[in-house]
């Protein structure tokens, strides 16, 4: 298990090739049992970008997830949470987002402290080893996914798993519409 191959794109097993996680990604992949079950591959870090890794990797915009990471606050508390969303998607932060983690107003956080409270790369933060009480919100298309491409918390690889694993991480949450279509997806 754990050999995908989608586009140009063909994995190992995660197990065989950790130096290519970031440290957090191994250990939640390690700690749920699936290092096995989740592909890696080596790519150049300068096609991390989705876009850039669709073009160069002659993938479908459908097989590729990107992962953001939301906050919003209520009453002076914080709440931050990861959205998992389609390519051909973005995160509705406005609506689904703000609903879901109770808070007025829901936005992207800074790249330079999502990737401080991550402890991913900028353009490759993953679902995959998040703070353990941060929301993993899930686009049911995604979850739906025979194998979906993610981030793996370092820009120089991809994960390549199928989408129902990303709905069985700890604090993840499937939702219905938490993707919206966008022009031209």
């Amino acid at each position: 298990m754990g050999v995908f191959t989608l586009g140009r794109l063909t994995t190992v097993p995660a197990s065989s090739n950790t130096a290519l996680l970031a440290p957090t990604t191994t250990g939640l992949l390690m700690s749920a049992g699936l290092l096995d079950e989740v592909g890696v591959v080596e790519i150049d870090p300068a096609v991390s970008d989705t876009a850039a890794t669709r073009e160069m990797f002659d993938l479908d915009a459908a097989v590729l997830a990107n992962c953001v990471v939301v906050a919003g606050k209520r009453e002076g508390v914080e709440k931050i949470a990861a959205c998992v969303v389609l390519s051909t998607t973005r995160a509705d932060v406005n609506s689904a987002v703000k609903r879901l983690l109770d808070v007025r107003k829901a936005s992207f956080l800074p790249m330079e402290r999502a990737v401080e409270l991550t402890g991913m790369e900028y353009g490759g933060i993953t679902p995959i080893g998040l703070p353990a009480e941060w929301p993993i919100l899930v686009d049911r298309r995604v979850a739906e996914t025979d194998v979906v491409i993610v981030g793996s918390g370092v820009r120089r690889s991809k994960i390549l798993l199928p989408g129902r694993l990303l709905g069985t991480l700890p604090n993840a949450q499937v939702v219905d519409g938490l993707g919206l279509e966008v022009a031209g997806g």
